[in-house]
C-alpha cells in the first residue's frame, strides 16, 4: 500500500482524535484555496460560513451550501475547504458552514442551524455571483443527513420561511437517511420517541427537489442500502433522483472524490453534471427535473 492510502486510511480508523484529525484535513486541504469570505449568518449560536467564488467573475452562478460529517459530534467548516475550494474552480459558488454538534446541541437544533444557513445563502448568493434559484445544499454522512431533511421535511424550512422546491436540489455524499440509533447515537437524538423525526427517508411525499445519491457499497460506516431505499422511495413518488453506487469503495470515497478526483473518478462529473443541468428552482416546477437529471444508477 502506497503512503497516501495508508495515511487516509489511520485518519479514517481514528478521525475522532483532535491530532489525527488535524493532521488528515491538513493533508486533504494542501492544495485547496482560502475562502474569499467568512460571514457569520447566526450571531446567536456564534457559526458562520465560508464562501468560495470562482476565480473569473460570475453572475447568476448555481450555488452549493455545503454541510460536512462527523457523527454530529465532530467538524468544523475549515476542515472542508477542500471541497468549497474544488466547486469554485468549477464555477459555482460554495458555501461551507459550520453548525452545532453535540454536545453543544441535539438533534433537531443542528437541522435548524443548517435550515437558517440556507436561508442566508438564498437572501445573499447574489452578491458573491450566485443564482439564489440554482441553490443546492449538500453534505457529507451526517451533513448528508442533514441535508436531506432540508429536502424532505418541510417543517424545517418552514421555520425560516422557505421549503423544500426553493431548493434546486439536494446532493447526499454517503448519508444515513434510514438508520438504527443505539447507545452511542443515542445522547445525540434525544428521547427515543423523536428518533423517527431524523429519519429523511420518512417524509418523502412529493414535495421534494431532485436528489443526487453518492455511496460507496463497501460503506462500514453507512450502509448503502440507506442510499437505495431513499432513492426507490423518491422515484416511487415520481421524484427526479439520481443513484450512483461506488463499487468497492468505503464512507469517505465520495467526499475524497473533491481533493483528488481520481480517487472516485464518477464522483465530481456527476455532481458538476446535476448542478448544471437540474433546473432552477420554482414553484411551478415549469422545467422538469426528471427530464434533465441524467439516471447513472449503477447496480
Amino acid at each position: 500500500m502506497s503512503p497516501v492510502p495508508r495515511l487516509i486510511l489511520a485518519a479514517l480508523l481514528a478521525l475522532a482524535l483532535p491530532a489525527c484529525q488535524s493532521a488528515f484535513f491538513g493533508f486533504v486541504n494542501r492544495h485547496s484555496d482560502r475562502p474569499a469570505a467568512t460571514v457569520t449568518y447566526d450571531a446567536g449560536h456564534d457559526l458562520s460560513l465560508d464562501v468560495y467564488r470562482p476565480a473569473a467573475p460570475v453572475s447568476d452562478a448555481p450555488v452549493v451550501l455545503f454541510f460536512y460529517g462527523g457523527a454530529w459530534r465532530h467538524g468544523t467548516r475549515a476542515q472542508y475547504r477542500f471541497v468549497g475550494s474544488r466547486l469554485a474552480r468549477h464555477g459555482i459558488v460554495a458555501i461551507v458552514a459550520d453548525y452545532r454538534t453535540y454536545p453543544a446541541a441535539g438533534f433537531p437544533d443542528f437541522v435548524g442551524d443548517a435550515a437558517r444557513a440556507a436561508r442566508w445563502t438564498r437572501d445573499h448568493a447574489g452578491a458573491y455571483g450566485g443564482d439564489p434559484r440554482r441553490l443546492f445544499v449538500a453534505g457529507h454522512s451526517a451533513g448528508a443527513q442533514i441535508a436531506a431533511l432540508l429536502g424532505t421535511d418541510a417543517r424545517h424550512l418552514a421555520a425560516v420561511g422557505m421549503a423544500p422546491r426553493d431548493l434546486a436540489g439536494v446532493i447526499g455524499l454517503a448519508g444515513p437517511y434510514d438508520f438504527a440509533i443505539g447507545p452511542r447515537l443515542a445522547p445525540v437524538f434525544g428521547p427515543p420517541a423523536q428518533w423517527p423525526e431524523a429519519m429523511a427517508l420518512r417524509f418523502v411525499d412529493g414535495d421534494e427537489p431532485p436528489f443526487l445519491l453518492v455511496h460507496g457499497d463497501d460503506d462500514r460506516t453507512v450502509d448503502v442500502g440507506n442510499s437505495r431505499r431513499l432513492d426507490a422511495a423518491l422515484r416511487g413518488r415520481g421524484e427526479a433522483s439520481t443513484l450512483l453506487i461506488l463499487p468497492g469503495a468505503n464512507h469517505f470515497a465520495p467526499a475524497a472524490a473533491f481533493y483528488d478526483p481520481a480517487r472516485a473518478p464518477a464522483v465530481l462529473p456527476t455532481v458538476l453534471d446535476f448542478v448544471s443541468s437540474t433546473g432552477r428552482a420554482d414553484t411551478g416546477r415549469g422545467r422538469d427535473p426528471r427530464r434533465d437529471v441524467p439516471d447513472t444508477r449503477t447496480k
